[in-house]
């Protein structure tokens, strides 16, 4: 008898600890919610941001909105939110380095990804995508790596700033094919975008959403697709898997944290929302169109997938001795 009246004690304690917790999340949000984007407006994830906070609105029935904080690769924003209250006021829609590459190179983080966030869904995946000039004339990787060999280290490549997944993925990508690229850092796509059309660049990784119009008007050669599957936005490019290049696999994505210590029943409403926001077939197809794949999550399964990208980046910054700028 004395253990089961323990047990009840036990139950109705933590009941009493959850009810409060329980009444909040039925309750909210009873105020706007903030989605903080670590980027300027107008970029592929401003706008994914926009698309999920305007069906999030209808579906909350409480104002969702941007707030851009531009800075310091992605980290300041994150900062920002970090520092807010635990409450689901405030969320971070984060794309891939800021809380998995940045950790592993910035000497001072303004935010430390496993103690102060706490995942809610990953929301979409942006394949890398290696794309060349025309004037070059190479074909498919192959003559890319054999162009490489025959002038080591004359080949220049762009990417968007040390660290950042073009820079990671033009790295995996010479060290399964045991050649030197000269890396040439930009301070965003757009810059380096400008100087490869202009002809001053050979190459480069980009996010579909920022070379998508590039190769369709052909002024740019895609060679090959960093997913794992070749994308449904390029279905003729084939991946660097089917073209004898296993280890050079990397995508991109956006997802949504938020801060350490948020109930879980809020955690568990804010994913639905946006679950059900990105599957919405009116924001799935303007994503698709925009570039980006669509892939909601649990909160349980983007915890398993940071936690992963973190250890794989994590090593490869460290075996190749990548600092930040």
């Amino acid at each position: 008898m004395r253990i089961i009246r323990t047990i009840v004690i036990g139950l109705a304690t933590v009941l009493a600890l959850a009810a409060p917790q329980l009444a909040k999340a039925q309750d909210f949000p009873t105020r706007p919610v903030r989605i903080v984007v670590a980027f300027p407006p107008g970029g592929p994830t401003d706008f994914v941001g926009r698309m999920i906070a305007d069906k999030m609105t209808t579906l909350l029935g409480q104002r969702v909105y941007i707030d851009n904080k531009a800075g310091a690769n992605g980290t300041l924003g994150g900062g920002d939110v970090a520092k807010s209250d635990p409450d689901g006021y405030s969320l971070f829609l984060t794309t891939a380095g800021a809380v998995t590459v940045s950790p592993h190179i910035q000497a001072k983080m303004p935010f430390d990804t496993f103690r102060d966030f706490a995942p809610v869904a990953l929301v979409t995946k942006v394949s890398e995508v290696l794309v060349v000039s025309p004037k070059l004339g190479v074909k498919n990787v192959k003559d890319l790596v054999a162009l490489a060999k025959q002038k080591p280290g004359a080949v220049t490549f762009a990417s968007t700033g040390v660290g950042s997944p073009p820079h990671l993925a033009q790295i995996l990508l010479a060290t399964a094919a045991d050649v030197k690229f000269l890396h040439v850092p930009y301070r965003g796509a757009a810059p380096a975008l400008t100087d490869m059309l202009a002809g001053r660049l050979d190459g480069l990784f980009g996010d579909v959403p920022t070379i998508m119009a590039q190769v369709k008007a052909g002024k740019l050669k895609a060679l090959a697709a960093t997913s794992s599957e070749r994308s449904d936005i390029f279905p003729d490019v084939p991946t660097f898997v089917e073209q004898g290049f296993a280890d050079v696999v990397g995508d991109n994505w956006d997802a949504v944290l938020a801060p350490a210590g948020t109930p879980a029943p809020i955690i568990a409403k804010l994913n639905a929302a946006l679950v059900a926001a990105v599957n919405d077939p009116e924001v799935r197809t303007r994503l698709h169109n925009a570039g980006t794949t669509p892939a909601p999550s649990s909160p349980e399964e983007f915890d398993k997938y940071l936690r992963a990208e973190i250890a794989r980046w994590g090593k490869v910054i460290r075996d190749k001795g990548i600092t930040g700028e």
